[in-house]
């Protein structure tokens, strides 16, 4: 079920969540003796997991497949949360890449209309590699026009890198940006070899020295939802709550969704930029239209 093959990349996201732990955060004794590196030892993990400390090191040099009953011992030992341990499990199922396989750059027909039908709620259609595939009015009156960007260009995290006013807009950039950069090392988790992936996190590695900092970091948290807080030239600030819904039809597509409390400040100003902007008889916008 795992692949026998695995790249660096399983060993060095290991290394990270045990250097953040302590002996104290998972029961064993400290002897108050310095040590040489941050966080739990390699033999004290695989004291936890149940394996020989040499098994435990080959699995962190990526010379030996893991079976699924290891992989959840990491997940209790290393106190993963939900998006660590699909993290680990897409490092420890990594193969080959298929071009092949990558779907059309085309928003799925149900995604399509329930963003018609979301006239008070921003929301964004993003596909692999937070490409930004479909929007409704609301969500371009909110964040930019997209229908200003080239299609090719059109993606959430180079936005949040690259453009000055839209990263002007997150009060709290740096929160929203390392949660891009977590998405990203999940999707190359995934697919690695991707060509496109590749050529994104190249562009912004060399466009924003946070990014490559926080490419090389590997921390992985927060991919599901979360808050963000906007200031917005025309309504003031912000702040809204976002989720992202999978679409079944399309695992590769998510709905991107952002609302904000009934009778909240944030609630109101989302309302006025509603009947300040939106026109009922126009329909969501895609890279097609």
């Amino acid at each position: 079920m795992y692949s026998k093959e695995h790249s660096p990349e399983l060993g060095e996201f290991l290394r990270e969540c045990r250097a953040q732990l302590s002996p104290r955060t998972v029961g064993l004794p400290e002897s108050g003796a310095s040590r040489r590196v941050p966080g739990l030892r390699r033999e004290e993990v695989a004291r936890l997991v149940g394996i020989s400390a040499h098994s435990y090191a080959r699995l962190e040099q990526g010379r030996t497949p893991v079976p699924r009953s290891v992989l959840l011992d990491l997940v209790r030992v290393l106190q993963l949360d939900d998006e660590q341990r699909d993290h680990l499990f897409a490092l420890a199922a990594r193969g080959g890449y298929e071009p092949r396989c990558r779907p059309a750059r085309k928003v799925h027909p149900q995604l399509r209309r329930i963003l018609d039908d979301l006239a008070t709620t921003p929301a964004v259609v993003l596909g692999r590699n937070l490409d930004i595939l479909a929007w409704n009015p609301l969500a371009a009156a909110l964040l930019t026009d997209f229908d200003r960007i080239p299609e090719k260009r059109r993606n959430y995290a180079r936005l949040l890198f690259t453009d000055p006013a839209f990263r002007e807009l997150y009060l709290d950039w740096r929160t929203n940006a390392r949660t891009c950069v977590a998405h990203l090392r999940l999707e190359a988790a995934r697919r690695p070899g991707d060509p496109g992936l590749a050529a994104l996190v190249g562009e912004l590695s060399v466009a924003d020295a946070d990014f490559r900092q926080w490419w090389a970091g590997r921390r992985m948290t927060g991919l599901r939802m979360g808050t963000k807080r906007l200031r917005h030239p025309l309504v003031g600030d912000l702040t809204l709550d976002w989720d992202s819904l999978t679409c079944t039809a399309d695992p590769a597509q998510k709905l991107l969704i952002s609302t904000a409390a009934p009778g909240s400040p944030s609630h109101d100003g989302l309302l006025f930029l509603a009947s300040w902007t939106a026109d009922p008889r126009t329909p969501a916008r895609d890279t097609t239209t």
